[in-house]
């Protein structure tokens, strides 16, 4: 199991992300958009930057949905891979079983 605070920054990301999406979409299209003037990309990138550091979608973790845990995800199923393969064998993943051979 991850530490709590761990988590719980996460979460916090997630939610600063969700707040500053709209803005942070609308200052990244003004910023790579080659036709528009160079002072007015620039003034969208400095805007950005006065953005939260936090509400960067890259800085928002993948973590196991039931333990925390950040490496060996699995996007599909929203679980790290110890936790997929105990799910697995005990059925309660649809269309997943174990292999044997």
């Amino acid at each position: 199991m991850a530490k709590l605070s761990s988590i719980n920054k996460n979460e916090r990301r997630k939610k600063l992300v969700k707040q500053y999406a709209a803005k942070y979409e609308k200052l990244k299209a003004i910023a790579d958009d080659s036709s528009l003037d160079e002072s007015d990309r620039l003034m969208a990138r400095l805007k950005m930057a006065e953005i939260p550091r936090n509400a960067n979608p890259t800085r928002v973790r993948n973590r196991c949905a039931t333990t925390g845990r950040p490496r060996g995800y699995y996007r599909k199923f929203g679980v790290n891979r110890i936790e997929l393969r105990n799910l697995g064998n005990k059925g309660l993943i649809p269309g997943l079983t174990k292999s044997s051979w």
